[in-house]
C-alpha cells in the first residue's frame, strides 16, 4: 500500500480524528483541533485532555478492529506506526492514513507541525504555530551558546539482569543532547543498545538521564549499582536527571523546553531563563 502524505490529502472530513503518535497528538492540540481528536495512542500523554480519549493501543502494535471501532473519518500517525498488515486493513477499509515524518531536529519539529496542519486543513494554524515554536528553538540556541562547556551525559533507556540499555548516535538521546549542549558519552555506539561495563567506565559521563513515567523505575540507587556507572564521575556524584519520557525524547512542539530543562539540569551553575510563556505548553506533565 502507500500511505498518504498531507499534501496528498483531499480536504475531506477531519471531524473524527484518530492520532497516532504523541507529537502528532500534542501538535493538534496546539492547534486547537483537541476536540476532533476521538483516539489516541499509548504514546499520546499531553496535554491530560489526550490522556483521557479512548486509547487504541500501541503505536507499532495497532489493531484495525481496534481504531475502526472508534470510528475515525482520517487517522494521523507518525512515521513508523503500524504493523503494516493493520495499516492495510485501514487503506481497505477508506479510511485516510496520513503517514507524519519522523525527525528529531529543529527542522523535523517545524516540519510536522506543518504536516499535520495540511493534512486537518489548519495550515494558517500551523504557520502560527510554527512560528511561535521556531522562536523558542531561536532563543534556546542563544542559551546553549553562552553556557560553559559540555558535559558527558548517558541516556539510559533501560536496565534490567545487571546491564543497561543506553541511546547512542541516531538516536532520539543523542538529537536532545545535541540540542542541550550536551556531549553523549555513548556516541560511539549507534541505536538504542546494551552498553558494556568497560565501555561506560571509561566513557566517564558526568551525568545520567533517564526517563519518568514509564513501566520502569529507574532511581539512582538502581542505576548507580550498575557496573557500567558505578565507578564514574557520575556514581561518585550522584548525578542523575529524571525527565518525562514524551516530553524529553517526543520532539513535539514543546522540544526547546526539553532542551531548555535538560540543559540546566546538566549545567547546575547557569542561570538558563525561561522560555516565553505558551498556551499550548502551559500544563505540566503528568
Amino acid at each position: 500500500m502507500s500511505e498518504l502524505c498531507a499534501a496528498e490529502v483531499q480536504k475531506g472530513d477531519t471531524s473524527r480524528i484518530v492520532a497516532i503518535g504523541g507529537a502528532v497528538t500534542e501538535i493538534l492540540f496546539a492547534l486547537g483541533l483537541g476536540d476532533r481528536v476521538v483516539a489516541v495512542d499509548q504514546t499520546s500523554r499531553y496535554p491530560a485532555a489526550a490522556s483521557r480519549k479512548p486509547d487504541v493501543g500501541y503505536s507499532r502494535a495497532l489493531s484495525p478492529e481496534g481504531v475502526l471501532s472508534i470510528g475515525p473519518s482520517l487517522i494521523l500517525a507518525a512515521e513508523g506506526a503500524g504493523p503494516r498488515s493493520t495499516l492495510d486493513v485501514l487503506e481497505q477499509a477508506s479510511v485516510p492514513v496520513v503517514l507524519i515524518p519522523e525527525a528529531h531536529d529543529k527542522a523535523g519539529v517545524l516540519a510536522k507541525i506543518a504536516a499535520v496542519a495540511q493534512a486537518v486543513g489548519e495550515e494558517e494554524k500551523g504557520r502560527a504555530l510554527a512560528a511561535e515554536v521556531a522562536a523558542d528553538f531561536s532563543a534556546l540556541d542563544e542559551m546553549v551558546k553562552a553556557l560553559p562547556g559540555r558535559p558527558r551525559a548517558v541516556f539510559v533507556l533501560s536496565a534490567s539482569g545487571g546491564a543497561a540499555v543506553v541511546g547512542g548516535s541516531g538516536t532520539s538521546a543523542d538529537a536532545i543532547f545535541r540540542l542541550a549542549g550536551v556531549t553523549n558519552a555513548m556516541a560511539a555506539i549507534k541505536g538504542f543498545k546494551p552498553a558494556l561495563d568497560e565501555a561506560a567506565m571509561s566513557a566517564e559521563p558526568d551525568a545520567v538521564v533517564v526517563m519518568k513515567g514509564g513501566g520502569q523505575v529507574l532511581d539512582a540507587d538502581t542505576v548507580f549499582s550498575l557496573p557500567a556507572f558505578a565507578g564514574t564521575p557520575a556514581a561518585r556524584e550522584r548525578r542523575l536527571v529524571t525527565m518525562p519520557g514524551s516530553f524529553l525524547l517526543g520532539f513535539g512542539p514543546r522540544t526547546p523546553r526539553a532542551a531548555r530543562d535538560l540543559a540546566a539540569a546538566l549545567h547546575p551553575g547557569a542561570r538558563l531563563p525561561e522560555l516565553p510563556p505558551r498556551q499550548w505548553a502551559a500544563e505540566k506533565d503528568q
